[in-house]
């Protein structure tokens, strides 16, 4: 999540900067944040609309950043306030999972599936803490894999395992290693490699410091006194990790979130976890930067899948429930390693 943020076309108009910014102020200084409650919002379904965006609006005709060839990307709305704020991403086959901040978890299909374009809800009921307060159900980081669900709880710097039809949760843990992070920069992205390893990632704080802490775990985190082992991760200058997805090669893509002024901005990194001892250093090689005037928002969740032997890179933004400001974008990509 990111309130310090909005879109580029805003920013544009200086007749907007005074009142967006009072806004924003009037919500930090009170720590109320738009959207729903969790818990106040319960399960069911809406409709979802998707309106293409190109890659650069004055460049009709870009499709490569970095080594990322641009496939296509859309704006996603729907009229149901539980829809918004996402912050993790997972793609299987056709379907799109998404987790939001406010504790809800939403599933839809791809743009161009054949399926309907509706939005089911299903929020996280159960996690540490009581389920109405927002600061024990800020999730950031979603992972997916066969019938069950991990969710990263970043004020809390908890993870949940959960049965992923019902969010019935399974079992939930505070590791040792993520105690110590921030409230608001804490456990913010979840992946799993092919041998079974978790990594956490931390989002880090805006200080200037360009390291941050990753954790890799021989199993699952959710379970209390699974062993990990603690490295550093070097992000980019002024960016915040947000989420992450491993690569076929067994490689991980990070996906990272900057704001330069008023101005938001992302960068991919790919990053090589094999090898590392305890200790050690988690150090990427970039492989884009999104940037105006390219089409960019607050991008915090990253999906890997392939097609015809393809690397495709999905990248989903949080609009933080601020529709009037800012934009939920999904885009998807190629990676030419």
């Amino acid at each position: 999540m990111i309130l310090g943020g909005f879109s580029e076309q805003i920013w544009r108009s200086r007749s907007w900067r005074a009142a967006a910014l009072a806004l924003v102020f009037a919500l930090l200084a009170t720590n109320i944040l738009p959207g729903p409650r969790p818990g106040m919002a319960g399960p069911g379904e809406a409709d979802l609309s998707y309106t293409p965006v190109q890659l650069a609006a004055d460049d009709p005709g870009r499709r490569d950043v970095g080594r990322l060839h641009f496939l296509g990307g859309w704006e996603l709305a729907s009229p149901d306030r539980r829809f918004g704020g996402l912050s993790g991403l997972r793609v299987d086959g056709s379907q799109a999972t998404a987790v939001s901040d406010a504790g809800m978890v939403m599933t839809f299909p791809l743009p161009g599936a054949s399926a309907a374009p509706r939005v089911r809800f299903l929020p996280v009921i159960e996690g540490p803490g009581p389920e109405r307060r927002r600061t024990t159900r800020d999730t950031e980081g979603l992972w997916v894999e066969g019938n069950r669900l991990w969710l990263t709880f970043e004020r809390q710097n908890a993870v949940w395992r959960y049965d992923r039809a019902t969010l019935r949760a399974e079992t939930g843990a505070q590791p040792a290693p993520l105690r110590g992070w921030r409230g608001n920069s804490g456990a913010e992205a979840i992946a799993r490699f092919a041998d079974g390893r978790f990594l956490v990632l931390e989002e880090g704080r805006d200080n200037g410091s360009t390291a941050s802490t990753a954790v890799v775990f021989g199993g699952d985190p959710a379970v209390p006194g699974t062993p990990w082992m603690r490295l550093t991760y070097r992000r980019p200058a002024g960016y915040r990790a947000t989420d992450a997805a491993p690569l076929p090669d067994g490689r991980v893509l990070i996906l990272n979130r900057g704001l330069l002024g008023l101005r938001l901005s992302a960068k991919l990194v790919v990053a090589d976890v094999r090898g590392l001892q305890p200790g050690g250093t988690l150090a990427g090689e970039e492989v884009a930067t999104l940037a105006a005037p390219l089409v960019v928002d607050n991008m915090e969740g990253v999906a890997v899948t392939q097609e015809n032997g393809h690397i495709v890179v999905w990248l989903v933004s949080d609009d933080d429930f601020m529709r009037v400001f800012r934009r939920t974008l999904l885009l998807k990509f190629e990676l030419r390693l």
